[in-house]
């Protein structure tokens, strides 16, 4: 098997010293990557995290982060290294499941259009995302359309049915800022 890894993210965080001065506080890898075994060249890298009217200067929160939805009223920033999908449909399936149910057990997946759904990766949050795309090209899968985002490219996600797909060969980065939306009920 091809090994797809990506360099790991450097995190950079700023702060004030103790003179009242802007400095580096941390400078690093994330503490809180996470990998799928069954999935290798995937990789979520959670960077930060705000909770809802929390100062500027609120203590790091990032490795208490479970799922994909932000905190109620808050915001996650995340970097997916994202390998190409398996090229046969029952692969493909098993790689998104362990995904969703390793990583992101709190993504609304609609079982009533599972067998109709163009992607088994379909699925939505209570979110206004704002994908951007760093390296490679995914393909952005909506129930009616699709479009390949590539480098450079941003896409704003707004709480709808969607997937990502790698059908290019090589590996990609996303960065994804998730923020929290307010339900319409």
């Amino acid at each position: 098997m091809e090994n797809f890894s990506r360099p790991p993210i450097r995190r950079i965080v700023t702060g004030l010293s103790e003179n009242g001065l802007s400095c580096i506080a941390e400078d690093g890898a994330s503490p809180a990557e996470l990998t799928v075994d069954t999935r290798p060249g995937y990789r979520v890298t959670n960077l930060w995290r705000t909770l809802a009217a929390q100062p500027f200067d609120a203590p790091d929160s990032i490795t208490e982060h479970q799922g994909v939805q932000p905190p109620d009223g808050g915001t996650v920033l995340r970097i997916i290294d994202v390998p190409p999908e398996p090229q046969d449909a029952e692969s493909r399936q098993a790689a998104v499941e362990a995904t969703f149910k390793e990583m992101f057990p709190d993504a609304h997946r609609p079982s009533a259009m599972a067998d109709a759904a163009p992607h088994p990766g379909m699925h939505k949050t209570t979110t206004v995302d704002f994908a951007i795309m760093l390296e490679g090209e995914l393909t952005a899968i909506l129930d009616e359309q699709e479009t390949v985002i590539r480098a450079g490219d941003v896409l704003i996600q707004r709480g709808t049915n969607h997937a990502w797909a790698n059908r290019s060969g090589n590996p990609a980065r996303v960065a994804f800022v998730l923020v929290d939306a307010p339900r319409r009920d």
